[in-house]
């Protein structure tokens, strides 16, 4: 079995698909997935699914394929998200309240337990049942809500010095929308949808 940072970033993408078809799989009352069966829905090939589970000492057996509750626990202990990670939204815009909407996290085991802003007319507000509170209060925020995860969602102009403050003051991980590169001292997961929508146009275009 492979160790974790030797495993690379494209597989660790397709891990993640795996395990959301392993999961819907066992919800639907699958036991077992072959390694084709996972290849045909995530559009991969068979050889691709055997090596990158391999990569987890992951192997199918003749005739069976591979048994879905072991994957999982496998699956998520490999991706990290076998437990709970607290995160803290910055900034209560349209896409901070778009992530305060959305299920999922809570169900990933991504528990948004704290919203701050920089606008004063959002703090104290209620939105999507967190109470917003100042940017002010980052540093005591991350620390007494052992807060791991930074979401950061501010405009370009201020995401680097919130970035530097959230690492300073122990965050993990960033996940960062505002359009520009963050330079600080832990993981940096950039989300640009103007890129996603390039690359969409780019690859709808017709040759010529």
């Amino acid at each position: 079995m492979s160790s974790r940072d030797s495993i690379p970033r494209p597989t660790v993408r397709r891990l993640s698909l795996y395990l959301r078809e392993a999961e819907s799989l066992l919800q639907a009352g699958h036991r077992t997935v072959s390694s084709s069966g996972l290849a045909t829905s995530l559009a991969v090939t068979d050889a691709q699914v055997r090596r990158d589970l391999g990569h987890l000492g992951q192997k199918g057996r003749a005739g069976i394929g591979y048994r879905l509750a072991p994957l999982i626990t496998r699956l998520r202990r490999a991706l990290a998200v076998d437990r709970s990670r607290n995160v803290l939204i910055v900034g209560a815009g349209r896409i901070g309240r778009a992530l305060m909407a959305y299920p999922r996290f809570d169900q990933r085991g991504f528990r948004i337990v704290a919203v701050v802003d920089a606008d004063t007319s959002l703090v104290g507000r209620a939105i999507d049942g967190h109470v917003v509170q100042s940017v002010d209060q980052i540093e005591t925020i991350v620390v007494d809500g052992d807060i791991e995860i930074g979401i950061v969602a501010v405009p370009e102009a201020d995401a680097r010095a919130v970035a530097q403050r959230l690492a300073a003051c122990g965050i993990s991980g960033l996940l960062n929308f505002a359009p520009c590169r963050l330079n600080v001292d832990v993981p940096v997961i950039d989300v640009d949808l103007s890129s996603s929508l390039e690359e969409l146009a780019w690859a709808m275009a017709e040759p010529g």
